[in-house]
């Protein structure tokens, strides 16, 4: 190679600096200091719940309960927020369906094609180099002379490399790496919907349970009733009327046991479904109260806790690909500079390859340049435009759907909290009431009918208050999962 040559090789490749197409930069959707939810101080009820919740506490009749644990909004902890719930059982049921689920192992599938698909798109940056060998028989003939035969062998090391004059390949590999990113993401996105069906799976578990728990003792609480009837029936002290009707009281939660035994297997094979096992018994462990009075969430969040929500950072990710490729198009509507070279030896026989006579080599310089295309260069230009400008529009709904769940799931916890709270009122003055009215019953002071509506709204209280505090902790997991993570968590004496 002349100077001239390697001065001319030296130039295209420090001129192949530049990259056309726009630079990427994604604009906030929203103001970083936007805060989602509402502040309970403004609701106009807040102190007369709070005065339930403090007169049911004070009852010496409720049931002690876990010292809640309160909750920074103000930054994020490693801390998952399954683990504030100190339920080791839900935690082993997670961590044997990250193991094992199929949908998981699907998505880290996808990130090593996605990874090698980046690996492919940085092999042209550098030049490819090839040995070739051929072996010939071969005759040519020029004009008049006669034909010449000859026989070639050959052997060549050829390199080829196009230089990235205007960011072609550049704009590839940050479209590669961009989509990587994305595919990163949804695999995270993956992870954060199995938790959280598995905490939701686990916790209606919980529910059920506990929901059997009350129908078991309200069929044993009626059938002594019933008891009760059929032996002032046998004495003349009642009616027929009575006993029959307490004979329907007590179906009804016998009918509610067959029901909830029949929603227990259900979940259970869902649960089974997402651990990657085949249908078997789930291992419970703590109480859904404890779930319910372990967790305060603040009624509003800053939103910069959603730039790690997966499925926002997945459509970020795709919208800054998309923009890449715009470069990549338009770089293919300029010229192409490229290098070829050869270097070897030919011979005509194989014992005198590699002497000083069978030097071969070419060194070659070349542009490309397109001068029509009908439009196809333009209209891909265009047409990567369009399509950075749907992914733009993706990532800005991602981000506002993701504030609305935000707020939907701080809205639901925050009413359910409420919720809960009264009904748990109700549920404690309903208990005494039946009490009484049996009493009352037994001393033939009250008819039937009052034993038979204090017991039948005992009943009724108790299934909507377990079905609230479910209702409260899977809006706490709709929490996790509209957050993408967790949040941090701070004992009472830090704040």
């Amino acid at each position: 190679m002349t100077a001239r040559q390697s001065g001319l090789v030296a130039g295209l490749l420090l001129l192949a600096g530049c990259a056309v197409g726009p630079r990427y930069r994604a604009e906030p959707v929203v103001p970083a200091e936007t805060r989602v939810g509402s502040p309970g101080t403004a609701d106009s009820s807040r102190a007369f719940f709070d005065s339930l919740e403090a007169a049911r506490r004070a009852d010496s009749t409720a049931p002690a309960l876990p010292t809640p644990r309160v909750v920074s909004a103000d930054s994020l902890a490693d801390l998952a927020w399954v683990e504030v719930l100190h339920d080791s059982t839900m935690l082993q049921l997670i961590r044997t369906a990250l193991r094992q689920n199929r949908n998981v192992q699907a998505a880290i599938g996808r990130i090593r094609e996605y990874r090698a698909d980046l690996g492919i798109s940085r092999g042209p940056l550098l030049p490819s180099l090839t040995l070739n060998g051929s072996a010939s028989t071969n005759q040519v003939a020029i004009g008049s002379f006669p034909p010449t035969s000859y026989d070639a062998f050959r052997i060549t090391g050829d390199i080829a490399w196009e230089l990235d004059f205007w960011g072609r390949l550049r704009r590839g590999v940050q479209a590669a790496q961009a989509d990587l990113g994305a595919q990163e993401a949804n695999e995270r996105a993956v992870v954060l919907s199995l938790v959280g069906d598995v905490a939701t799976g686990y916790l209606q578990l919980l529910e059920l349970d506990q929901e059997y728990a009350i129908a078991s003792q309200t069929l044993a609480s009626r059938r002594s009733t019933l008891a009760l009837a059929r032996e002032r029936y046998a004495r003349g002290l009642s009616s027929e009327v009575d006993v029959r009707q307490f004979e329907a009281q007590v179906a009804a939660p016998a009918a509610r046991l067959a029901q909830v035994e029949r929603l227990r297997a259900q979940t259970e094979h869902r649960l089974n479904t997402l651990l990657g096992e085949a249908p078997a018994p789930i291992a419970r462990g703590g109480s859904l109260d404890a779930a319910v009075e372990r967790l305060v969430v603040p009624d509003s969040l800053p939103s910069s806790l959603l730039s790690r929500r997966p499925d926002v950072a997945q459509a970020e990710r795709e919208y800054a690909a998309a923009t890449a490729r715009i470069g990549a198009a338009s770089a293919a509507r300029l010229p192409t500079f490229s290098i070829t070279g050869s270097y070897g030896s030919q011979a005509p026989r194989t014992g005198t390859l590699f002497t000083s006579g069978a030097e071969v080599y070419q060194l070659l310089g070349g542009v490309s340049v397109p001068l029509f295309t009908g439009g196809r260069l333009r209209n891909q230009v265009e047409a990567a435009r369009a399509r950075a400008e749907q992914a733009r529009a993706h990532y800005e709904q991602a981000v506002l759907a993701a504030l609305g769940e935000v707020g939907d799931a701080l809205a639901g916890i925050r009413t359910t909290r409420d919720q809960v709270v009264a009904q748990r009122t109700q549920v404690s003055a309903l208990r005494k009431a039946a009490e009484l009215s049996e009493v009352r019953y037994r001393a033939g002071v009250t008819s039937f009918i009052e034993v038979l509506d204090a017991e039948r709204s005992l009943f009724d209280a108790q299934v909507a208050l377990s079905q609230a505090e479910l209702t409260q902790v899977t809006a706490a997991v709709d929490l996790y999962k509209a957050l993408g993570g967790s949040w941090e968590v701070a004992s009472p004496a830090s704040h």
